[in-house]
């Protein structure tokens, strides 16, 4: 395609504006919740990112996401190269309001609760969202992802059951019981906060037994 040097030039300006929109209307839906975000603490002195909100049918906002670390790719090393270690290394932290079963905003019918296995469904979907075995067609993966996301729906309904154990990390700097479960895809984890929230959390690359999670104290920075 041709260009002229003028436009060139302006190009990165352009990409840049662009990418300052995005970064800005993707903070706005986390500044519309009316709960604190959590992130990885200070330990973590990685890069940081926000990923995406999700709004009940009345628009209030549930729940949110935010990476650190690698952005991971859904074919990734981890596939390429069986056998060895991910060259991703992300953990992606999953804050969900915690609400009662309530009336929607219209009145025409009930939005579910949610709890700690509402988190520990976030973050295995999550985990799966960004997985891809080895040796696997891509006609196949639909398939599979459904399959995989049915079991992970069934496993976080069954926080006490044997695929979960118990690992106590710090929340804000106070021990707090989490659930925690492995796969050969990487791990997940969920618990709660005494600040009204439920966490989960999934990665690969990064150790689960190694972190500990804080308060977002200013959300808007990462705008």
């Amino acid at each position: 395609m041709e260009t002229t040097s003028r436009s060139v030039a302006q190009a990165p300006a352009a990409e840049g504006g662009q990418r300052f929109a995005s970064a800005r209307r993707t903070v706005d839906g986390y500044l519309l919740a009316p709960f604190p975000w959590y992130g990885l603490d200070e330990a973590f002195t990685g890069p940081r990112r926000l990923m995406q909100v999700g709004m009940a049918a009345d628009g209030a906002v549930e729940h949110g996401s935010i990476g650190h670390g690698d952005e991971p790719s859904v074919r990734n090393e981890h596939v390429a190269a069986a056998g060895d270690e991910s060259r991703e290394k992300f953990a992606v932290v999953v804050t969900v309001a915690a609400n009662p079963s309530r009336r929607s905003a219209d009145g025409t019918g009930l939005l579910e609760a949610t709890s700690v296995s509402s988190a520990a469904w976030l973050a295995g979907v999550g985990l799966l969202s960004v997985t891809w075995p080895g040796q696997m067609d891509h006609s196949l993966r639909d398939d599979w992802l459904e399959q995989q996301t049915e079991t992970a729906w069934a496993l976080a309904d069954d926080l006490s059951g044997p695929e979960w154990s118990t690992l106590s990390l710090p929340v804000d700097g106070v021990p707090t019981p989490f659930h925690y479960r492995e796969s050969e895809f990487g791990w997940v984890l969920a618990g709660s906060t005494e600040a009204g929230v439920h966490l989960g959390a999934y990665g690969r690359g990064m150790s689960a037994y190694g972190l500990g999670f804080a308060v977002v104290k200013d959300i808007a920075a990462y705008a």
